[in-house]
């Protein structure tokens, strides 16, 4: 009778640090859930946002038009590397002339 309650108790303290060890992990998952939930909801409002901002507007016609802006941009760069080679050439020029 002496062991099997030596048993029992040991057994018993074994399941006590288990429930314990699993109350603990219980407690931590619902601290990270609250926390990833407040995530989840802050992403959903920055979505609602994004999307009431481009409401109307065809994400594919934008595309293009950002491509049509960065061309125009690479165009202006360009132009205004010509001119500032002609005004370097002309300053040049004006050097030799004085």
């Amino acid at each position: 009778m002496t062991t099997t309650a030596v048993a029992s108790s040991t057994d018993l303290d074994r399941l006590a640090e288990r429930v314990e060890r699993a109350a603990t992990l219980i407690v931590e998952l619902r601290q990270k859930n609250g926390a990833l939930e407040a995530e989840r909801q802050q992403l959903r409002q920055r979505l609602e946002e994004t999307q009431a901002k481009l409401q109307g507007q065809d994400p594919s016609a934008l595309l293009h038009e950002l491509g049509a802006l960065k061309r125009e941009q690479r165009e202006w760069q360009a132009e205004r590397r010509d001119v500032a080679a002609r005004i370097e050439s002309i300053a040049a020029k004006l050097e030799r002339i004085e």
